[in-house]
């Protein structure tokens, strides 16, 4: 099942490129609902290296969601930014998410695509995942209009 959502943000794709390129925001961006910790390696770099990272998940951080595993790329992506983690793992077989910024006079367009697989717990996992993704907007909107101060 797929996903598809855009939304604008008030920024530079410099701004957003740079952040998108930072584990720091994907922890910010899904909090509260979805922890990350890394367990291969135990630390994420401060920038994402093409490359697999082993992780666990957990939701509201008490309830384990099982290990994930994040396939880092960079795509091209034209005049714009592409980051693509074709990740997979214990609960969900194909987790496949691109993102794109392409520039727009009103800042930044954010794109998210993803592709979900899970057996017969498609269904919900992407239920889960539409209201994960629309949260994890929001709240790139939000830091986007603080400058992305306060992570």
């Amino acid at each position: 099942m797929k996903i598809d959502l855009t939304c604008q943000l008030p920024c530079s794709l410099a701004q957003a490129a740079a952040q998108a390129r930072r584990p720091g925001l994907l922890h910010h961006v899904a909090h509260p609902l979805v922890q990350f910790r890394a367990q291969q390696p135990p630390q994420l770099p401060d920038t994402w290296q093409e490359g697999c990272y082993e992780m666990r998940m957990y939701l509201f951080r008490l309830i384990p969601l099982g290990r994930q595993t994040i396939v880092i790329t960079f795509p091209d992506h034209g005049g714009g930014f592409a980051l693509r983690d074709n990740g997979h793992g214990s609960l969900v077989r194909r987790w496949d998410h691109l993102i794109t910024l392409t520039p727009n006079d009103a800042g930044t367009c954010y794109r998210d695509q993803v592709a979900i697989e899970a057996g017969w717990l498609t269904g919900p996992v992407w239920l889960f995942a539409q209201l994960f993704y629309r949260h994890r907007q929001r709240r790139w909107r939000q830091l986007a209009a603080r400058d992305f101060k306060g992570i």
